[in-house]
């Protein structure tokens, strides 16, 4: 499986996490009882999406393999398995967080993703 997956998020809730130390999800993972995440293949039809439109966002990467038992790789859109986290993200699991703009055509810009 990916080693990086990928969170889009808000910028407030990401820096109410930030303050806290821990992720705790957004409204749609607290109604499906999980963190929803993306791999960098799927992450940019995820923001299409589900964040189509949307400003002031920030990607956040996470090193799959630090979230152990509680990161399942479940089907989802498509068939393609997806990871969902049924825990809080420890934000030492986290190796970076950038902005995600929107470009001049209304899509997100994505940064090149790592390997």
């Amino acid at each position: 499986m990916a080693r990086l997956i990928y969170k889009i998020a808000p910028r407030t809730l990401w820096q109410v996490a930030e303050a806290r130390g821990v992720f705790d999800g957004a409204p749609v993972d607290h109604a499906d009882g999980y963190i929803h995440f993306s791999t960098a293949e799927q992450a940019i039809e995820t923001a299409a999406k589900h964040f189509a439109g949307e400003t002031d966002l920030v990607l956040v990467a996470v090193d799959a393999a630090a979230l152990g038992e509680a990161l399942k790789w479940e089907v989802s859109r498509g068939g393609a398995l997806f990871p969902h986290l049924y825990a809080p993200l420890p934000l030492g699991a986290v190796v970076s967080v950038v902005d995600l703009p929107l470009g001049p055509d209304g899509r997100h810009v994505f940064p090149e993703f790592a390997q």
